[in-house]
């Protein structure tokens, strides 16, 4: 044992130079990472309110959360899978979609395309009071119900944002618009660098239709952007929480229509002060991204020498 520690010390001492480039990295990475991830593991096996000390108590939180928690198994989980679900492939394809128009247009439009659909995604609320606010206001004066008013589509104004029939399918229409975010570029870089001569290639080869170049070149050329792009997808629908409350104004949402997982954990960490509890729920949303990500590698992961 201590030859082989001698033997890895030596190691690491003659790479150095390389440890050096990544320590910056690394040292984030445990800082706020992997220590974060490592207390909530230990924590969801334990009852703490951030006053008393840790009690450890086993799988209780995991019980209680699969078997006891209404508000979880009735409203959270079937509103975040609805939720994850639509929203996320919905805009996954949008992503990819809009990226392959837009690399087909003139370089100098392409840029100000780029942007304008990148835009959204860095507004975040500021868009969110300015833009959907205003235009799902549920009075008559709201942009969406003067417009129907107005052209007789609707008799009464509708609570867009505030009833349960109408918040999640709001909920999931704003998402997608500011869905276009680091996902989006990395696709469309993948698309302009797909090398021309493929297409070239495979005109020859019998393809006749950008549909076709698409699911035969395209794709399987930007395997790594489009897992990217689906990694990416997944960890925002999954960590969406805070678009029910901002855009009902109302926390909890109304008869819990928009209340997602994040919402759960905001509500037992910060409100009641269970942050055992909180951990578990924590644990079991990394577990649902985890098998999420697992599915992407499986169908766009490289496989042997592709």
């Amino acid at each position: 044992m201590k030859g082989k520690a001698y033997g890895l010390l030596k190691e690491i001492w003659r790479f150095r130079l390389s440890y050096l480039f990544i320590a910056p990295f690394m040292i984030c990475f445990i800082l706020f990472i992997l220590i974060p991830v490592v207390c909530a593991f230990l924590l969801s096996f334990m009852t703490y309110n951030s006053l008393e000390p840790p009690r450890f108590i086993g799988w209780a939180n995991f019980r209680y959360m699969i078997s006891e928690d209404l508000l979880f198994l009735k409203y959270a989980l079937p509103n975040t899978f609805k939720f994850a679900i639509i929203a996320g492939p919905c805009g996954y394809v949008a992503s990819f979609l809009l990226a392959w128009l837009i690399t087909i247009l003139p370089g100098s439009w392409r840029k100000w395309f780029a942007l304008a659909m990148y835009s959204p995604s860095l507004m975040g609320g500021v868009a969110m009071t300015i833009v959907w606010l205003p235009l799902l206001s549920g009075d008559r004066i709201g942009y969406l119900n003067s417009f129907l008013l107005e052209w007789g589509f609707i008799g009464d104004p509708v609570l867009w944002v505030t009833s349960k029939e109408h918040l999640m399918t709001s909920m999931i229409i704003v998402t997608l618009w500011s869905s276009m975010g680091i996902g989006f570029l990395a696709m469309m870089a993948g698309i302009l660098n797909v090398n021309p001569e493929l297409y070239e290639a495979g005109r020859l080869d019998g393809i006749k239709s950008r549909l076709e170049e698409i699911w035969y070149i395209t794709v399987p050329s930007m395997k790594p952007q489009m897992l990217f792009g689906a990694v990416m997808a997944i960890v925002g629908t999954f960590k969406a929480g805070s678009i029910g409350t901002e855009l009902s104004g109302m926390n909890p949402t109304p008869q819990y229509a928009g209340h997602l997982i994040m919402n759960q954990i905001d509500d037992y960490g910060f409100i009641r002060f269970e942050l055992g509890y909180a951990s578990a729920l924590s644990v079991f949303l990394l577990l649902l991204m985890y098998l999420s990500n697992k599915f992407c590698w499986g169908l766009f992961g490289s496989k042997g020498d592709e």
